[in-house]
């Protein structure tokens, strides 16, 4: 498959997971499609297929110059964007997940999600300063009664 194609099907994958984390939080497949992190986990599947692929483009990562040349190649550019839609679908989740344990109203954790859809530590940031602000709380932890539950 070629890498704009898949390119495609990946940014295509995601968009029902970010719309269900906005639009509908607290539905039972919002939970079992994001929150759990089913969709994360397939896209770093892809990632790992195509970093596995193309272990030859590998030159060295130590230098900004080895970096660059590593993404001049369309299938590790790929991964690379493959790896931004995984982790920020991941931590929408989170946040979702988080405020929902936090008493934090969905209205407020909204903007926070299109920020971190469209600019990944940027809307993280918003939402640990939303968090704050409604919490009066800068720890990162849960909230007591459910520290200890398991996933």
């Amino acid at each position: 498959m070629s890498a704009d194609i898949l390119f495609t099907v990946c940014n295509v994958a995601v968009l029902p997971g970010w719309i269900l984390l906005i639009v509908a939080p607290r539905w039972k497949w919002t939970h079992a499609l994001v929150v759990t992190a089913l969709l994360p986990v397939l896209l770093g599947l892809v990632y790992m297929a195509l970093i596995a692929a193309n272990l030859g483009a590998i030159n060295g990562l130590l230098r900004l110059a080895d970096i660059a040349q590593f993404f001049e190649n369309p299938y590790c550019l790929l991964a690379g964007w493959v790896h931004y839609l995984a982790f920020d679908l991941f931590v929408g989740g989170w946040q979702v997940r988080d405020s929902q344990r936090s008493g934090v109203p969905h209205w407020v954790v909204v903007p926070c999600l299109i920020l971190t859809l469209m600019l990944g530590p940027t809307g993280l940031v918003c939402y640990f300063a939303a968090r704050a602000v409604v919490t009066r709380r800068l720890t990162v932890a849960a909230p007591a009664a459910v520290q200890g539950v398991s996933i």
